[in-house]
């Protein structure tokens, strides 16, 4: 138990707060409780979400001599508590009534677009609601999270969320996308209202579209007579007055890749002033800026490094030989003569977009107060610069029940970016998905592709979730996905990746049928896919001749069925006809079918991929409709 006496000063110590990531949100949490019920509720939160746990004086009290719990305690009552904490702090859990928080919470609230989340979750868990900051504070996001790691239902209220839309003041934060200028109340109402709206999208992922529900209200047509609202999406900067004749928003992905060449020691001030004239010129967005590229002996320039740490742009720089040899329109001998290649600034911003034609050509700027010159020229690449780390959850989704998938695993598919996976497991976890996230399904056979898929939108910036059945190590996706990042020279760090254990198909199959597996056991997959079946008959010998209890995996297919009758001859060859056997088709889900039989009769039966087969060892037995390995307990 950690006791702080006063909370004073905890602006300055913003070094305490903890962090917690929330899909593309970096969250600081705190969970706050008046009585000792909700105190024990909401300390789950602590570890699955990193929040800081806050009880009052009073319940602090009650809890005196409790070392199970870690918290903090405020000094003050809470509503002289409160604005201290509003300020720093993203994300607060109130364990209170609603109508209590409401009253705390209203001297505060300043706008939506500022407010913190806030979730409240009733005393016996049951519940957790979305109370403020539900969109850009990340409130109704973080409700589910909660609701996840409670087992309660989550109450959501925001129109978008009712219609399974993602909400259009935060659409574009998974790509790295900055919301430019525009009524985005209006715009958000006339979705709210199923009106039409138009979206013109000329640059930035199309992703989103290809995921939104069979009613959304978008139109995506250049010529639509029927919209009440629109959406751009581009990176250039439009005006929009406030008289016009329906509401408009803009947001900016991050498409621009400017480069720059300067002379040594430019003022920053000239090089902001450059940029500042040539975006106005083309009429482009500053917020559509992925970020400046430039020479490698520019990168060191303090006028660079001090713009870029101001805007959180990064500076990419490139040596000259790989800038000398791009195709420009206005190269200098002088410039190949002074650093080696003809063209730094328009070379730069192609070679970093990755295109071979320039949106604004190089432009020279000096200032006659200021010391130093710049150029300046603009790329546009066909993909967005996120500016994020992506990271892939291997989810391990157990035997398909929600309730036997770990909270850890249900919040990993809940708050990704994108999910991916085989159809019926998608299906399965359908309750855990939610508005705006990206959901690819592929066929059982192409597992191959699913990786390089995951992998490809995490090295874009995503957070990608992996789901597999049972336990995604154990002839899951982790292994393959783990093999396809070292193929393609992973650094191990990113994109983090994090594996998520869920209930294996033997587990899951013998906890229905009893305990078969108290003893040594193995499991053998029957798939000659990727297994010559030499190899996996000479496993079924060796678990045969081994005495092990043995789960097969994959025992029969429509094509493959010679597989089981063949595991059958083997184990008679070593074990009694009458040992037990256990068939178990879809444990935990509505279809499931579970017989026991023996070992003399069981390949006889019907038997397919669904399906686990469990053989027991000489001494497993049968107890009316259960089945027991024993342990040695007993003489």
């Amino acid at each position: 138990m950690i006791i702080l006496q006063s909370l004073q000063g905890a602006g300055k110590r913003r070094e305490e707060k903890t962090m917690v990531q929330s899909g593309n949100l970096q969250v600081g949490l705190v969970a706050i409780a008046t009585t000792v019920r909700s105190a024990y509720r909401l300390f789950p939160l602590t570890e699955s979400l990193g929040a800081k746990l806050l009880v009052s004086p009073s319940c602090a009290q009650a809890l005196s001599g409790d070392n199970s719990l870690v918290y903090e305690v405020y000094p003050d009552s809470l509503s002289e508590t409160l604005p201290t904490l509003w300020s720093n702090h993203q994300g607060f859990i109130f364990g209170l009534a609603l109508g209590a928080v409401v009253r705390l919470i209203a001297p505060l609230l300043n706008h939506k677009s500022t407010d913190p989340a806030v979730v409240v979750v009733d005393e016996n868990g049951n519940h957790a609601i979305s109370v403020c900051g539900g969109h850009q504070g990340g409130a109704d996001r973080l409700t589910r999270l909660v609701a996840t790691q409670l087992g309660a239902v989550p109450i959501v209220t925001g129109a978008c969320d009712s219609l399974n839309l993602p909400a259009i003041d935060t659409l574009g934060l998974p790509f790295g996308w900055k919301r430019g200028s525009g009524n985005w109340t209006g715009v958000s109402a006339a979705i709210a209202q199923q009106h039409s709206v138009q979206v013109i999208q000329d640059a930035g992922s199309t992703l989103w579209q290809q995921h939104l529900p069979p009613d959304h209200p978008f139109e995506f047509e250049l010529d639509s007579s029927t919209a009440q609202a629109r959406v751009w999406i581009s990176a250039t900067q439009r005006q929009f007055t406030a008289k016009g004749t329906f509401p408009k928003v803009q947001w900016h992905p991050r498409v621009l890749w400017v480069g720059m060449g300067c002379e040594r020691g430019t003022d920053e001030q000239v090089i902001s002033q450059a940029l500042e004239q040539v975006l106005a010129a083309a009429h482009l967005a500053e917020g559509a800026i992925a970020g400046i590229a430039t020479l490698d002996r520019k990168a060191d320039e303090p006028g660079l490094l001090a713009l870029c740490q101001a805007k959180g742009w990064p500076l990419i720089p490139f040596p000259s030989q790989a800038l000398k040899g791009v195709s420009v329109p206005n190269p200098s001998v002088v410039v190949a003569e002074t650093v080696g290649t003809p063209s730094v600034a328009e070379a730069a911003a192609l070679t970093a977009a990755g295109v071979l034609e320039l949106l604004v050509t190089k432009q020279i700027y000096r200032s006659p107060d200021l010391a130093g010159a710049v150029t300046v020229a603009i790329a546009q690449s066909p993909q967005e610069y996120t500016a994020r780390t992506g990271q892939l959850s291997l989810v391990g989704m157990g035997p398909g029940e929600l309730q036997q998938m770990t909270p850890a695993a249900q919040t990993a598919v809940t708050q990704a970016d994108a999910v991916l996976g085989y159809g019926l497991y998608l299906d399965l976890i359908a309750p855990l998905r939610r508005p705006g996230q990206i959901i690819e399904s592929f066929p059982i056979t192409q597992e191959r592709q699913r990786a390089e898929r995951a992998i490809e939108l995490a090295q874009w910036g995503l957070t990608v979730a992996m789901v597999s059945s049972g336990d995604c190590g154990i002839y899951g996706m982790a292994g393959l996905v783990l093999e396809e990042l070292q193929n393609q020279g992973w650094d191990g760090q990113i994109p983090g990746v994090q594996v998520f254990p869920g209930i294996t198909a033997l587990q899951a199959a013998a906890a229905r049928v009893g305990a078969p597996l108290m003893h040594d056991f193995c499991a053998i997959s029957l798939s000659d896919l990727l297994t010559p079946w030499p190899v996996i008959e000479k496993r079924l010998v060796a678990a045969a001749q081994g005495d092990f209890v043995t789960a097969i995996y994959n025992p029969k297919s429509q094509k493959r069925t010679e597989g089981i009758r063949r595991s059958q001859e083997i184990f008679l060859q070593y074990r009694h006809p009458q040992t037990p056997v256990a068939l178990v088709r879809c444990a935990y889900r509505q279809n499931e079918e579970i017989t026991l039989t023996t070992l003399e009769d069981f390949a006889q039966l019907e038997i397919d991929m669904l399906t686990t087969v469990l053989i027991g060892n000489p001494t497993t037995r049968t107890q009316g409709q259960w089945m027991i390995t024993p342990r040695g307990y007993f003489p």
